[in-house]
């Protein structure tokens, strides 16, 4: 599994598949080990360049609205007043001001903004920021800051190399733009049906859709039964 969620929000996912595997969690900047409970390797961002990032960035578009995910396998998600949580169920904690946000360690920013599209953020965010930090978009209402450099890639080679596995044997599933950089490092890249067509674009096939089982449908194909 190579998910944007971090640690503590894939564990309960895990558990419920009744994995002891590696997840690449945090866009790429984790790799935890639900066997042992344990993350194998987390980077951080760091927090002056994350609040230099968001200056940078509302210096162009006005107020963002922002939330972080703290490092470590047991971190929060802490989230700004004003932040809407892109899936409300998930859990967060409420702070009262944006210097909250920068208590502990964080692995990294989501950015939500009032009237600027998921795209037209990242966009704009990726203008601006430099090298001061990775912006990724991953779904609605998840555009984020990442420490620079990292990508889900970078996670992924990690836990691949881990496993004895190189890039030629790798093949990667996908749907939105994070994965990008995921493509480009496996062998073969198969975008969902509902892809972003930015990873379409790239991707060496696309698949049907989740709901018709896309996945499984390539996995038959490339290791028939007997």
């Amino acid at each position: 599994m190579v998910t944007g969620r971090p640690a503590p929000r894939v564990r309960p996912l895990l558990a419920d598949l009744g994995s002891a595997g590696l997840a690449v969690c945090a866009q790429g900047a984790q790799v935890y080990d639900a066997g042992g409970d344990r993350l194998l390797w987390s980077v951080r961002l760091d927090r002056e360049l994350a609040e230099t990032a968001l200056g940078k960035i509302e210096a162009e578009v006005g107020q963002v609205y922002a939330a972080v995910d703290q490092d470590g396998a047991d971190g929060l998600t802490l989230v700004e007043p004003g932040y809407r949580m892109p899936h409300p169920t998930l859990p967060a904690v409420r702070v009262g001001r944006r210097d909250d946000l920068w208590a502990e360690p964080i692995s990294k920013v989501l950015l939500r903004h009032a009237t600027l599209s998921d795209d037209e953020l990242a966009a704009v965010a990726r203008a601006v920021v430099g090298s001061l930090a990775t912006v990724t978009m991953s779904g609605p209402g998840t555009v984020e800051l990442q420490p620079s450099g990292v990508t889900k890639a970078t996670g992924l080679a990690l836990a691949a190399e881990r496993l004895g596995i190189g890039a030629d044997r790798a093949l990667a599933f996908g749907d939105m733009p994070n994965d990008i950089p995921m493509f480009e490092w496996a062998a073969r890249g198969v975008a969902m049906a509902g892809a972003h067509p930015e990873l379409k674009a790239v991707a060496d096939e696309v698949t049907s859709s989740n709901e018709d089982d896309g996945v499984a449908v390539v996995l038959e194909r490339l290791f028939p039964a007997g």
